[in-house]
């Protein structure tokens, strides 16, 4: 049950960006071009990194959300549960591990990313660009993380997380809310 006691017990996200729209109309519009607009990094990896964010910081309401639309949009199923779990042994592209590595440390440690670390992403392939979204998605998760543990919203269930995976596909970021509207 969340904090507020204005809210319905099922709050989440929507609740509050449609409550306050003149903050959350520009969030949302950012989070659309974040993880739908042009990138090195595939829609599915940017859920990928989203989910995993959340997941290696604890935050199980965003990182049930995310993986499941991760997993809609084509990562494969249990992937980011074994990346939390055991990040060096998850069948995962090469090409990927450092990049994961990248946010896992500075979803964890963000005071300890080096030169290195950095480098290490630009070794494995990737660019500035592919670096710059990866860093942007895993504020963005830190952030909704402090949304949604501050305002006590309970994490859906892996059923109701894959049927609002097909929404969020379906309807984007900035049109999700009125499309969640009314969801259980």
């Amino acid at each position: 049950m969340p904090f507020f006691k204005s809210l319905p017990d099922e709050a989440g996200p929507p609740s509050i960006f449609t409550k306050y729209p003149d903050i959350y109309g520009p969030w949302s519009t950012m989070s659309e071009a974040m993880m739908n607009g042009p990138s090195p990094l595939s829609q599915a990896e940017r859920e990928l990194i989203l989910a995993y964010a959340a997941g290696v910081a604890g935050c199980d309401f965003v990182y049930v959300a995310h993986s499941e639309v991760a997993y809609e949009r084509g990562i494969e199923n249990g992937l980011i549960e074994r990346l939390i779990n055991d990040p060096d042994s998850a069948p995962l592209e090469p090409r990927l591990k450092p990049l994961l590595a990248f946010v896992r440390k500075l979803s964890l440690t963000p005071g300890q990313i080096s030169q290195a670390d950095a480098d290490s992403v630009f070794a494995a392939g990737w660019d500035e660009h592919a670096l710059h979204d990866a860093i942007a998605i895993t504020g963005r998760a830190a952030f909704m993380q402090r949304l949604v543990q501050g305002y006590g919203f309970i994490p859906m269930t892996r059923e109701h997380a894959v049927k609002r995976a097909k929404k969020r596909i379906e309807h984007g970021y900035v049109n999700l809310y009125s499309a969640f509207r009314g969801s259980k």
